[in-house]
């Protein structure tokens, strides 16, 4: 089988999409049959072959204030590009004009296109610009999404709000975590010796983006209201300095090693978000041998219960340094070892592709995608 990814999430500081490709091109690049190919924004039109692993870019506007990020202006350009490709299934990693790129390519090759539903664009447009977007964007979702022969929801709830939305043919389909990379084992005080932590801190993680919906300032309040020995870690491009915590702030990580070394090597992972679609550093974090305090909301509570760690209630800041200190009050390093645990038996990423390109498999042969029951995480 020959899979296409193309996506506009792919730039100089992107996250959990970009994680989630190059782990899906090392499980191609090991599993004989599987081709893959990876169509993205650029500066130029490029091509480069590796074996069974080939990189296209087409030109397109870098964003201002975008991080690196990069808009089309011309879709044919892109779809020629799939064309000339030839894949046997098209995945389209995001809602936007690259979208409609993969339609119109795939109808074109007469091959299946399917859509990763990676971002809930109705709750994250809400969030920015009132809830009056609400209902057109629902309506782009339904009118987008319905054009796909098949679409994958990274859980459970994702899965239900597409449905709601007349959306018949969608799948579950969880993201995974590289556990030999993420692993307790990277843990290292001299990691936190040369970021200038002192050795007594207890440190709370966050690794992402400076984003709204992330709400940071949960984070931050937190950590003020519990004092010492609490100290915030934040991983990411652009975080805000506040001055007045104990605050480290390391820019974005673009080795997944050091990554995984600086989750490994923290005390908790603290995540006020409360939209997450999955919730990939999540997963990362617990794989990393962490203690997960989270927001009961969205798919969250898929990963993450009391034996791994606490959740807060959304909106709640008292909540949320409540969860904290229910984590620390109890063997921390415990509910660590069982948050591992779960991920390592329920999402490892070799499992979770082998799943994956077997429901590609059924829907290029046959059309459709017989979902079995997930396996239930508790």
């Amino acid at each position: 089988m020959h899979l296409t990814d193309i996506t506009m999430f792919w730039g100089p500081a992107s996250g959990g999409v970009r994680r989630y490709i190059l782990a899906k091109r090392a499980y191609c690049a090991s599993h004989p049959g599987l081709r893959h190919s990876l169509l993205v924004p650029g500066d130029t039109a490029t091509n480069t072959m590796d074996g069974v692993l080939s990189t296209y870019t087409c030109p397109a506007l870098k964003l201002i204030g975008g991080k690196g990020y990069r808009f089309p202006l011309r879709l044919q350009p892109w779809i020629d590009t799939l064309k000339e490709i030839r894949p046997d299934v098209i995945e389209a990693g995001d809602p936007y004009r690259l979208a409609w790129a993969a339609v119109r390519a795939a109808r074109e090759l007469d091959v299946p296109v399917i859509g990763f539903f990676h971002s809930d664009l109705s709750r994250m447009t809400a969030l920015r610009f009132g809830n009056w977007t609400r209902e057109p964007v629902r309506r782009y979702i339904q009118h987008l999404y319905g054009h796909y022969d098949w679409v994958f929801a990274p859980s459970q709830i994702m899965a239900e709000r597409l449905r709601e939305l007349g959306l018949p043919k969608v799948t579950v389909q969880p993201l995974g975590v590289d556990t030999v990379m993420f692993t307790p084992e990277r843990r290292s005080m001299s990691v936190r010796r040369d970021l200038g932590i002192p050795d007594e801190a207890r440190v709370l993680v966050y690794a992402g983006r400076n984003a709204i919906e992330k709400n940071l300032s949960t984070l931050f309040e937190t950590v003020r209201r519990l004092g010492a020995p609490y100290h915030l870690l934040l991983i990411g491009p652009d975080m805000p300095r506040v001055a007045d915590i104990p605050l480290t702030v390391v820019d974005y990580v673009s080795d997944t090693a050091v990554l995984a070394a600086l989750l490994a090597s923290s005390d908790a992972l603290v995540h006020a978000g409360d939209q997450e679609t999955f919730g990939l550093v999540i997963a990362e974090g617990m794989a990393a041998g962490l203690a997960v305090i989270g927001i009961n909301s969205s798919a969250v509570p898929e990963l993450v219960d009391d034996s791994v760690g606490a959740l807060a209630e959304p909106d709640s800041i008292d909540s949320f340094v409540a969860a904290v200190e229910s984590v620390f009050a109890r063997d921390h390093a415990a509910l660590g070892r069982a948050a591992r645990a779960r991920v390592v038996r329920h999402f490892g990423w070799t499992a979770r592709f082998g799943q994956m390109f077997g429901k590609l498999t059924q829907l290029q042969r046959h059309g459709v995608i017989e979902e079995r029951p997930l396996e239930l995480l508790r």
